[in-house]
């Protein structure tokens, strides 16, 4: 279940601390707001006993430092090479853009890649560093063994910041309403899926068309009927909710050869 969340983060520079830190958040955030005791105060050991976060983080992060996350302390390391090398005074040119680097350090110190590296985390060795860069096209290497990084991989693709507001809108929906049928929630919501292997690519490329379209008509048509009963629920008394109706399409290579339909 976490293995393409994992592979999202590493990809776009999120590393385990970063994550670690957000998690704490917010399991504080849901022991405080719901396992709560009727008549009781909600206490740092409470929470800290319901979650297993350390009381002195639980204290930290309810008073809202959580929500103010030092860059030093949680940026990836690759950020912080990156704002290190386009923003130090020494590691600009006159025209203020960031010098190659040598590879490695010389004899006598001075500026190299492996220096800038080092200047940031000496847990990390810069070889590592290097090859990952390199594999992600963030930085070329030339004849003469300098490195020239590559400013444009570090900037998003158009639209990212509205494609992760989506994303995270759309999971947190649906992992919503997956915990609340397991736990036997009621009525239950809406959760199914088709599921086949064993399918040629040809066959997938058709199935995909068909979703596209069966899924389109769908969602214009939920859409439609939407509109008309928000307006029409506009100025009605009471309490008013969201909704959230989506679909789907996913494949990939089929190793376990098992079908199955839900």
């Amino acid at each position: 279940m976490l293995r393409p969340l994992v592979r999202l983060l590493l990809a776009n520079g999120v590393g385990y601390a970063t994550l670690m830190e957000v998690l704490k958040s917010v399991f504080v955030k849901v022991a405080e707001e719901d396992f709560r005791i009727a008549g009781k105060a909600q206490t740092d050991s409470r929470i800290s006993l319901l979650t297993g976060v350390h009381r002195k983080d639980v204290k930290r992060l309810r008073q809202g430092s959580a929500n103010r996350l030092q860059q030093s302390a949680q940026a990836s390391l690759s950020a912080q090479l990156f704002a290190m090398w386009t923003g130090a005074p020494e590691f600009l040119d006159a025209a203020g853009q960031p010098k190659p680097l040598q590879r490695l350090s010389g004899r006598k110190g001075g500026l190299s890649f492996e220096s800038l590296v080092t200047s940031v985390s000496k847990d990390i060795r810069p070889r590592a560093v290097l090859d990952e860069w390199l594999r992600i096209g963030a930085v070329e290497l030339d004849l003469d063994d300098r490195v020239h990084l590559n400013l444009e991989a570090f900037i998003p693709k158009k639209g990212f910041e509205e494609k992760a507001f989506y994303f995270g809108h759309n999971l947190h929906d649906h992992m919503a309403a997956v915990a609340h049928n397991l736990a036997d929630g009621t009525p239950p919501f809406l959760d199914r899926c088709a599921y086949y292997g064993q399918l040629s690519e040809s066959s997938v490329e058709e199935l995909a068309a068909a979703a596209r379209k069966t899924g389109m008509q769908a969602l214009q048509g939920i859409n439609r009927r939407a509109l008309e009963l928000k307006a029409a629920d506009a100025g009605k008394p009471g309490d008013k909710r969201r909704m959230t109706f989506g679909v789907y399409f996913y494949s990939e290579e089929d190793a376990a050869g098992k079908d199955r339909e839900t």
